[in-house]
This record gives C-alpha cells, sequence and structure tokens, in this order.
C-alpha cells in the first residue's frame, strides 16, 4: 500500500451514504470513502450473514462490534470480536466471512 497525495482529513462515518450488499444469506452496508488507490470502509453486517463468494483482495480489517468468522479456502478458521483484526495480502488465503450475531468492521484496501 502506498499512501500518497491524501491531504489531512476528517471522516464523520454517519455522514456518509451505506450502500447495500447482499450476501449468500443476510445483507452488508457499506459506507466507503476513497483516497487514491486506497478504499477505507466502515461495514455493518446484518445476523446471519454470509459472504456469497471467496474473497482474493488484501485487507486490513478491525472488528469494531459484534463476532466475525472468517474461514480460508485451505480450512481454516479464525473468529473476531471487539478490538480484534486481522490482515491478509492481496491474491493469497482466499477467505470468506459469516457471522450469526452480526457485526461492524472498520477495513482498509
Amino acid at each position: 500500500m502506498n499512501m500518497q497525495d491524501i491531504p489531512f482529513g476528517t471522516t464523520n462515518w454517519a455522514e456518509v451514504a451505506p450502500t447495500e450488499h447482499k450476501g449468500e444469506t443476510g445483507m452488508a452496508l457499506w459506507r466507503t470513502q476513497q483516497f487514491g488507490s486506497i478504499r477505507v470502509r466502515m461495514v455493518e453486517y446484518s445476523a446471519g450473514y454470509r459472504a456469497d463468494h471467496w474473497c482474493e483482495k488484501g485487507h486490513i480489517l478491525l472488528c469494531l462490534d459484534g463476532e466475525l468468522h472468517t474461514e480460508l479456502a485451505d480450512g481454516r478458521k479464525f473468529v473476531l470480536v471487539a478490538g480484534t483484526s486481522y490482515q491478509v495480502s492481496d491474491g493469497t488465503d482466499p477467505h470468506r466471512s459469516y457471522t450469526d450475531t452480526g457485526a461492524k468492521l472498520f477495513i482498509v484496501d
């Protein structure tokens, strides 16, 4: 990640219009800001959300609230709760996530 030409700024996430993204089950609300090639998101997964694809995009993901389960294509599984994070680079460790209870995440990719 190369962060260039981004002047200092603040984001009030409540003022960023959400977009809805359906999963295999449930849905996600994304509030997205783009800074050059860097996408920054506040994401809320509904209870019962399950991703509809294996993702190969790199992310740095911080769980702010709730509980997020992430499984990797190789069978490994991880659980994030508030205050925990994961990081993965582009093109490695295909992953998909789900939540029974809902989750709120801060994601940089």
